[in-house]
């Protein structure tokens, strides 16, 4: 409380001390002296009874007066949102009526004293208390009041125009005006309860008048933009509730309205109050928001109900929609759309309930088929797919509510009959799929219509919602449709039959399509399904899971699916893990009750598909309780699943693994809490019964044991030479487990702990994780290894403290980025340790400018990150000051961003806000600043040069260089390149001498003495963006994180505000001037820090910063001054994201004051309106609005600038200076993608990044007569009569945009913006002289014309063609029109809307003009390019035909006789028939050529059809022998009619193989069948690369019906170039060979296989391109039972080891499709007999790692079964050793480092080396005891032991060389080393075994 009222409250309280009230009195005092609110509530509470006690016995006391009194002052006193507030209003609100009147009386008091108030920044207080207490209490006091809101409406409207550019006291300011208004309506709205009569409306009256004022007041807010638009919108309210509360007669209300927001009022029929209070609103015009706002307030504020406001009403109601619809066309603010729809939205919902007793007059006017429902649809349907997420839903609700509107005039018709839903479901029906709007709008017309409505129309429609569900941006409508479907079908089912009738025909709809995509579909369909489909079918239908299980459980053994495909089991498991994640099954129902066997999860735990194995671990990790015990099996097949699955390629899937098993952890913690509890609460007595049922202890023991394996595994996985992957999952698993477990302080009963699976060895694990070259390892290790501090620094000793502290410093300076990552986090490790201190002070330079001691108050933390940053920046200082000498010598031995990097670190992990050594610190900061500056003056002129990466030319063949030091001499920090003027070159090889470069040494010593360092250009240029990079960040950091003091003397804050502005500075400077682009780009993310920070700092100085940056550079960029350093080139090099950062700090709730301000300029300055004589204003325009549009912080506020945007583009592209048109080129690239899209896919034509014509020009409306404009411009140079060539610039990028648009069948009549006036320009440009344009122009015709009008368009076009009597004929003109055509006719018939009746009428009248002019297509027409196109008309003429025939939709043959005739005629007469008379120069002849042979496909396609060729079809009739007119296309002597031909035939062939065409005669195989001599003959003669392989894909998949008995043929093949096709024939030939052999030939089959060996073993290499590896695995695939896994020993053992070692190397692949095609080859093994009887070999379709371990275990079964132990067993231990030569492979890594900054070599990311070893070495150790060796080669094992021996003593002697901490110094010859250990140490155990057996053997 405030003092004065403390006061009173005591002297009140005190006045009654003695008096009997004496206890009353001592609990008031007592809490109004109390400081905490939740004991004042509890005093409230004990005052009240006392209170209503005191009431029964005197009434009228003085001291009940008193209590009130005090507590109407703390009423008042307390904020709106204190609890103490509430209480008090509820205990007086429960009081007697007579204490209650002595309340009021009270709080009138109160209130008077409150509304006296004159502070302004209290007047918000006082607002909330009027609120207040109008919801609590009724008052009478409404003169003052009204008195009281209308000054300080006054007032804070004259403190908002002294404040304009303070946007946070605006915003506040805004909010407090806010709250008057709504104050002023709620008071309002009570006047008429409070005042009976009309005394208070007489003019003289002072409520009238206060009134009067503040409407006035309200109408100026609400025409005033430059407030929030809350504001305006609620003074619109305002205005109109305060106009219906004093308007008479109320009747003429809605006509007053009505006349407002049509602009039509007269002076005469409106009262002179109105015209003196709001006479602004009709004689200014209003504004488009004005009048939305205005709509708005008539609709919130008027009665609509029961149609209490008569005709008027109805007519104000059909006003209001024409207002709403007509602003729809022109608002297109964002904010302004959301608005708009959302009051459409409220119109429709007053509309349905004015409807309820409406006259028939408004029913007939709001009918479907009127006007104004006509034009909601419009706006629907433009609106349904709008960017913004708001105005969609709102388009749903006015769809909806349309629906409902209808109906309510049609109430009594028949629904499922009305034409109105009718026509809706046919249109919507039409759409295509990827139209989102459909899905909801179904979604409405079938809660409306019923489902069985729809599926009359069509019964695969829930097929292909499914089948859309591939698109992850569909899947959640598509499910949401589905859901609504599905419900509905259900309700109307059961209400039509019994279940047991019902349930069967709801499962055919709903399940059955379901299961069949989940076992086949594709995986990205099946993953959706199951995450939006599945749940919601199951939830509809919980039954529905037992017969799923039922059909897949029947399926499931047979069909176990693939890498591509779930099959039947993975089905299963989803269906199963979503149903248990549901809380519909449980696991022990699973596997106790035989719906899934343990083998069966188990295969679905390695299964090939990613997806089946997250499936498989879902069901055993998701439960519906998170209580639930976790049974043995689980933890079994747990850790079965961990055994091969942490090395997951792809992220998704490992995000899915380490997710799942988090939430596994958290059940095991959760139910151990629960067993916990449960102990405690038994008795002893509970206790002895239920332990022979279950004892609580042996689960939690082998929950720990679990844990406990779990994390074994995990840290086994840190192995030398682990992969990224399996480094990320078990960091991320092991980061879990220490989270989920850990122990809040207090308790002490957790079910593991993972501190006490911590050891030593286990540490330095982690820590050597930081080595990992990718930076998510380094952080998993770090914060796991920060989760662990408590126990950690136990194992680390002073030593090994310092050596990584060494190790960690010595990164810091390395040549490489990537270690002072690395360097960055060791340090931050080590900081947390306590002796770091002193090992920082042992250093002279620290100790000496670092006066701190242990003893010191802060923290261990901050007192060794000040020490580390201490040394790192006196060895910083040293080498900028080396730099400053020579920048080569620090590029190449001491690159200075690394100890920046470190720092940045450093101060990134301090608490910067609880900092203890205050003094210290604005020290280093200062220096740390300072420092920086340096640093920056020695690199900038690199980044800054007009070259930078350039800088150092290398060049052999010169002789004119000098020493690069000369070079660097001549750098300047300016932008200039003068030093390139004349050629200066260095040798490659030449050296820098460094020896007396070191004298003056840093504390660091980074170059050895007698050192000599190769320098390139490359390492002088990342020193320097890197180092640029650094300082950005750096300083950025300290702008965001440190508290900025205002006052340079204050102790609070670290940095002063002119360090702030200086580093403001810098970056404009570096900003505006860096060329290197990750100079700037990083320049850029620390000046958006900084730009955050100042905007919200309250210092005013600092927030308006931005703002006069921003003004001062588009100043700068608009004066063309010669002088200036702006880039004009590199895009602008770093001005926009300069600019960009300004803007974007903008606070995101303000009225983005400076996007408008810089749009506004930059688009002024992108399209001058007069000549300037400079245009690089222009191209910086350009460059900047290019960025700003695709940067998605604006998000919806930049759409408004879209049109302008596109018109700067187009007219910058007529420029002609050619910086302009490329800088236009790109702003127009990046619209495009703003406007449709980011392209998602290969197909220019897919409509996904297309939108409709209508919702286009509604969106951007301007451009419809801009680009008509254009179009005409450009459609007058097509073709002059003087036959003038003239190209306009702008004809490619307009018929680009119209491109992209296309026809709907939604497309209404209502929308002014008419296609038609497009249609004539777009048909001229189809006559440019560029074929490119033409066939734009024939694309961008489509969407112009009207569905129904294409027919006539196209009869047209073909009436316009010329005649073959013509004597002069305009070939590009022709070639346009035909193009035209056929787009037209191509997007006619694939529409899905098109009536049978009129479509074949329709035809008829087509082919017919396209007989008239078929002569385009003959020999008369001499151009190849006009006859090419004609043919490509005729080519989608035939294929409908032809599938239309198929389908029986025509039916009329002599219609089309005539036509295949004609077509018959054509290809007779043709060249392809003929010969050809041309050569390929001849333009047009190739495309010709490719037109003739489509046009024959099309026919045989037709001819062939079984139905056709049996019929008396015309079809049939008049096509030659289809056998020999593709021996004739294949004969071709050109390889576009022989590639084509050639895919027709694969085409066919895949058909029969899918069983889509039958194998009859006469059909596409019998073809086929018929020319395999002529294939035979191509595959051995075919010189084209492209047919050769088309050839051989037929032949390899026709392989039976082609005998081969010539053996040479293999020779042939594996000397083909294109090895892929070549080498899978080859096998089927060495198969071939092998199966029928006969012994004469066996010599020449031996050296045949022998090629044919090498070849397969060549082509599985790491350095071959995947296809050819790809090919590889299939053809060992395909040769697996005849050669890998033959109990005969066909190939030898030697060779069949080989080939089995090739798939060993397949299965470690990088790439994912080579390694599941080898995991096929362990599928197809199983399968055979004499593998598939050991129960360990059970899984079939498995992923790679699971396959490697079952081929080790496969050879050595077959190593047993062949009888070959002794012989085999040698060379798996070669296997085992490695072939690699150890030390020359290390020197060339160490070489290849050296030369190469950022070379990794061929590294496999994926495979490792170890996991490899354990697999082979467990088998290998299984087999040699279960197998007795026959006398194994004594030799052999003595060879192998000394080489395991040589290698032991290398590798020891090489470790012993490595420097100290080699496995950060040295870390790949380390892990080389290490992994080569482990190797030696498994075959020496391996050996020891060998010889144990064999002395057992001979004993």
């Amino acid at each position: 409380f405030s003092y004065k009222s403390y006061m009173r409250m005591r002297f009140l309280c005190m006045s009654f001390a003695d008096a009997e009230e004496h206890n009353l009195a001592t609990l008031l005092l007592h809490c109004v002296q109390l400081s905490d609110g939740i004991q004042q509530i509890h005093a409230i509470k004990q005052i009240v009874p006392l209170l209503k006690k005191m009431d029964r016995n005197c009434a009228c006391s003085p001291m009940i007066k008193c209590c009130l009194d005090i507590f109407g002052v703390m009423y008042f006193s307390l904020d709106a949102k204190n609890p103490l507030k509430k209480v008090l209003a509820s205990s007086l609100n429960g009081l007697p009526e007579q204490l209650m009147t002595e309340a009021m009386r009270s709080f009138i008091r109160c209130l008077k004293e409150e509304l006296k108030t004159t502070d302004l920044h209290l007047y918000r207080k006082v607002m909330d208390n009027l609120a207040s207490c109008m919801e609590n209490f009724s008052l009478g006091m409404m003169t003052c009041i009204l008195q009281f809101l209308l000054k300080s409406l006054l007032e804070i409207q004259e403190e908002n125009r002294q404040l304009s550019g303070n946007s946070i006291a605006q915003t506040r300011l805004m909010h407090d005006l806010l709250m008057a208004i709504k104050v002023s309506m709620m008071l309002v709205q009570k006047v008429q309860e409070n005042f009976q009569g009309s005394l208070w409306k007489k003019p003289d009256s002072l409520v009238w008048q206060n009134m009067c004022g503040l409407l006035n007041s309200f109408i100026k807010f609400l025409m005033d933009e430059g407030l929030l638009p809350t504001v305006q919108t609620t003074s619109a309210l305002a205005v109109i509730l305060f106009t219906k509360t004093m308007f008479e007669p109320i009747a003429k209300l809605p006509c007053l309205v009505s006349d407002l927001l049509l602009c039509s009022v007269k002076y005469a029929n409106v009262p002179e109050w109105f015209v003196s209070s709001c006479g602004s609103l009709f004689i200014e015009e209003l504004s488009d928001s004005v009048l939305l706002y205005l709509c708005h307030g008539a609709l919130a504020m008027l009665e609509w109900k029961n149609c209490s406001m008569g005709q008027y009403g109805e007519k104000l109601l059909l006003d209001i929609a024409l207002v709403l619809l007509s602003l729809a066309s022109r608002l297109k603010d964002s904010n302004m759309a959301v608005s708009l729809s959302r009051i459409l939205a409220i119109w429709t919902n007053s509309a349905l309930d004015v409807l309820e007793s409406s006259s028939q007059n408004l029913k007939c006017s709001l009918n479907g088929n009127s006007n104004t429902i006509g034009k909601l649809l419009e706006y629907v349907y433009t609106h349904w797919e709008h960017p913004l997420d708001a105005v969609r839903h709102q388009a749903k609700l006015i769809f909806k509510n349309i629906l409902r509107i209808h109906q309510a005039t049609v109430k009594g018709s028949a629904v499922k009959s009305d034409p109105f839903f009718s026509m809706l479901t046919e249109s919507l029906l039409s759409l295509e799929w990827h139209v989102k709007g459909k899905y909801a709008s179904l979604g409405c017309l079938v809660r409306c219509v019923g489902v069985e409505n729809i599926l009359t129309v069509d019964r695969t429609i829930p097929t292909q919602i499914l089948d859309a569900m591939g698109d992850q941006t569909l899947a959640p409508y598509a499910s949401d449709l589905l859901e609504t479907m599905f419900i509905n079908h259900k309700s109307h089912l059961i209400s039509a039959f019994q279940k047991s009738t019902w349930i069967n025909q709801w499962h055919d709809t709903w399940v059955s399509p379901l299961l069949l995509i989940l076992c086949e579909g594709n995986p990205d369909q099946t993953t959706y399904i199951i995450d939006y489909y599945l749940p919601k079918l199951l939830k509809c239908n919980p039954d529905s899971l037992s017969y799923m299980i039922k059909i897949l459980e029947a399926s499931a053994d047979a069909n176990i699916g693939s890498c591509n495909t779930r099959g039947a089991l993975g089905a299963l498991m989803a269906c199963l893990r979503t149903a248990r994640a549901h809380g519909l099954i449980q696991f022990t129902d699973i596997i106790r009750g035989d719906l899934l066997s343990i083998e069966c999860v188990k295969q679905g735990l390695v299964h090939q598909h990613n997806q089946v194995r997250i499936d498989a671990l879902g069901l055993l990790c998701e439960t519906h309780r998170s209580t639930e015990i976790l049974s043995v099996e689980e933890m079994e097949l747990i850790q079965f699943f961990m055994m091969y699955n942490l090395n997951s390629q792809t992220p998704a899937v490992r995000q899915q693994i380490c997710s799942l098993l988090r939430k596994l952890f958290c059940r095991i913690q959760e139910s151990s809490q629960v067993l916990y509890k449960r102990e405690q609460s038994k008795t002893k007595q509970q206790l002895i019964t239920e332990s022979a049922k279950w004892d609580h202890f042996v689960t939690l023991q082998q929950y720990k044991d679990f844990m406990s394996s779990i994390c074994d595994k995990l840290f086994e996985a840190l192995f030398p030479g682990s992969s990224h992957p399996t480094r990320f999952s078990a960091l991320t698993i092991l980061g879990s487990i220490a989270e989920v477990f850990s122990v809040p302080e207090g308790e002490v009963q957790a079910v593991f702990h993972l501190s006490q699976e911590i050891d030593p060895a286990r540490v330095q694990t982690l820590i050597q994780c930081f080595a990992s070259t990718f930076e998510e390892v380094k952080v998993l290790a770090f914060e796991l290894l920060m989760k662990l501090n408590a126990t950690i620094f136990l194992f680390q000793d002073s030593e090994n403290l310092r050596l990584l502290f060494q190790a960690g410093m010595d990164l810091s300076t390395s040549t490489k980025p990537y270690d002072c990552v690395t360097a960055s986090y060791l340090l931050n490790f080590l900081i947390h340790h306590k002796g770091l201190l002193g090992v920082c002070l042992k250093n002279q330079l620290v100790a000496l400018t670092f006066q701190i001691d242990a003893n010191m108050p802060a923290s261990t933390m901050e007192k060794n990150t000040l020490a580390v940053i201490k040394y790192l920046l006196a060895n910083l200082e040293q080498e900028i000051f080396q730099a400053e000498k020579s920048l080569l010598q620090a590029a190449a031995s001491f690159p200075m961003y690394g100890r920046v990097h470190c720092i940045t670190g450093a101060l990134r992990q301090l608490p910067l806000n609880n900092l203890t050594l205050m003094t210290e610190w604005r020290q280093m900061v200062a220096q740390l600043i300072l420092t920086s500056y340096r640093l920056s003056t020695v690199v900038s002129p690199i980044v800054q040069s007009s070259s930078p990466e350039g800088l150092i030319p290398m060049d052999t063949d010169s002789e004119t260089s000098g020493r690069l030091q000369m070079i660097l001499h001549e750098i300047q920090p300016r932008d200039s390149n003068d030093y390139f003027i004349q050629a200066k070159m260095l040798k490659e090889h030449h050296r820098v001498d460094l020896k007396n470069l070191t004298e003056n040494k840093p504390a660091e010593n980074t170059c050895k003495e007698e050192q000599t360092c190769d320098v390139t250009a490359q390492m002088v240029l990342v020193c320097c963006w890197r180092s640029m990079k650094e300082i950005s960040l750096l300083l950025g950091m300290l702008c965001k994180l440190l508290p900025s003091q205002t006052v340079s003397e204050s102790s609070a804050g670290l940095i002063t505000v002119e360090q702030v502005k200086d580093i403001g500075n810098y970056f404009k400077h570096h900003l505006l001037q860096s060329r290197h682009r990750g100079a700037f780009e990083l320049a850029y993310t620390g000046f958006v820090m900084l730009t955050e920070t100042l905007s919200r700092c309250t210092n005013e100085s600092l927030r308006t910063l931005p703002q006069q940056w921003l003004c001062n550079v588009l100043e700068e960029i608009k004066s063309c001054d010669p002088s200036s350093k702006l880039c004009a080139t590199r895009r602008s090099a770093g001005i926009p994201f300069y600019i960009q950062a300004l803007l974007a700090s903008e606070p995101k709730k303000s009225k983005t004051d400076l996007l408008k301000m810089t749009m506004n300029e930059l688009l002024s300055l992108a399209v001058p309106v007069k000549e300037s004589p400079s245009i690089i204003p222009q191209v910086h325009a350009l460059n900047i609005l290019r960025a700003l549009f695709r940067d998605t912080r604006f998000g919806e506020n930049i759409i408004p600038y879209i049109a302008d945007g596109t018109q700067a583009a187009i007219l910058g592209f007529t420029s002609p200076v050619w910086t302009v048109r490329n800088s236009s080129t790109l702003l127009f690239s990046t619209l495009i993608t703003r406007i449709f899209g980011v392209k998602r896919g290969k197909d220019e034509n897919s409509k996904k990044n297309r939108m409709t014509g209508r919702e286009f020009f509604s969106r951007f409306p301007t451009l419809y007569p801009f680009l008509l404009q254009q179009l005409e411009v450009v459609a007058s140079t097509m073709e002059s009569e003087s036959g003038e060539l003239k190209l306009h610039p702008s004809l490619f990028l307009l018929l680009l945009i119209l491109g992209k648009l296309y026809p709907s069948p939604m497309d209404g009549t209502y929308s002014a913006l008419s296609m038609a006036p497009f249609v004539p320009f777009i048909m001229r440009c189809g006559h440019s002289p560029v074929y490119r344009s033409r066939e734009m122009a024939g694309r961008a015709l489509v969407p112009f014309v009207m569905v129904n009008q294409i027919p006539h368009t196209v009869q047209s076009l073909l009436t316009g063609l010329p005649d073959s009597s013509n004597l002069c004929i305009r070939q590009n003109s022709t070639h346009g029109m035909l193009l035209q055509v056929f787009h037209l006719l191509g997007s006619y018939l694939e529409s899905k809307h098109l009536v049978n009746s009129d479509l074949q009428q329709e035809l008829a009248d087509v082919i017919t003009c396209m007989k008239a002019k078929v002569w385009l297509a003959k020999r008369q027409n001499p151009c190849l390019v006009t006859r090419a196109a004609y043919l490509d008309v005729l080519v989608v003429l035939t294929n409908y035909l032809g599938k239309s025939r198929r389908k029986g939709k025509l039916t009329s043959k002599s219609t089309l006789y005539d036509f295949w005739e004609e077509i018959h005629e054509v290809l007779s007469d043709s060249e392809l028939m003929t010969g050809v008379h041309y050569t390929s120069a001849e333009p047009g002849f190739t495309q010709y050529l490719q037109s003739i042979t489509k046009l024959a496909i099309s026919v045989l396609s037709v001819a062939t059809d079984p139905d056709i060729a049996k019929s008396s079809s015309p079809v049939a009739q008049h096509v030659m022998n289809p056998t020999l007119l593709v021996v004739q296309l294949l004969q071709s002597d050109f390889h576009e009619v022989r590639l084509l031909i050639l895919e027709a035939v694969l085409l066919w062939l895949k058909q029969v193989n899918s069983k889509q065409v039958t194998e009859e005669k006469g059909g596409p195989l019998s073809i086929v069948s018929d020319m395999e001599v002529t294939l035979l003959r191509m595959a051995v003669k075919e010189k084209h690369p492209e047919c050769f392989c088309k050839v051989r894909i037929i032949v390899f998949s026709r392989s039976e019906v082609f005998p081969v008995s010539v053996s040479n043929y293999l020779q042939k093949m594996v000397l083909i170039e294109i090895q892929c096709v070549a080498l899978k024939l080859a096998s089927k030939l060495v198969i071939h060979l092998v199966q029928n052999c006969q012994e004469v030939r066996r010599f020449v089959m031996e050296t045949e296989m022998q090629r044919w060996i090498q070849l397969v073993t060549s082509c599985c290499g790491d350095e071959q391109q995947t296809e050819t590896r790809l090919a590889a695995a299939e053809v060992l695939r395909s040769v697996t039972p005849l050669f890998l896994t033959n109990q005969k020993l066909i190939l030898g053992l030697s060779s069949t080891l080989a080939m089995w070692k090739c798939v060993a190397q397949l299965l470690q692949s990088e790439d994912p499709m080579v390694r599941d095609t080898a995991a096929d080859v362990i599928r197809v093994a199983q399968s055979q007999n004499n593998i598939s009887k050991k129960p360990e070999f059970a899984f079939r379709v498995v992923n790679a790692s699971m396959a490697m371990d079952l081929a080790f275990g496969i050879v050595c079964e077959l190593l047993q079964q062949w009888n070959q132990t002794s012989a085999g067993v040698p060379v798996l231990l070669e296997w085992l050793l490695g072939e690699d030569d150890l030390k020359k492979d290390l020197e060339t890594t160490t070489k290849m480092e050296d030369d190469n900054l950022f070379n990794k070599g061929e590294v496999n990311f994926w495979a490792e080396t170890l996991t490899n070893v354990r697999q082979l070495s467990k088998h290998l150790l299984l087999l040699i005891p279960a197998t007795c060796l026959n006398t194994p080669d004594q030799g052999e094992l003595h060879r192998l032991a000394r080489m395991v021996s040589d290698q032991a003593q290398l590798v020891k002697q090489l470790l012993k060389e490595l420097p100290p901490t080699p496995e950060f110094s040295k870390t790949v010859e380390f892990t080389r080393l290490s992994i080569q250990n482990e190797r030696i140490s498994t075959c020496l155990k391996i050996l020891t075994l060998l010889e144990l057996d064999n002395d057992a053997h001979k004993n």
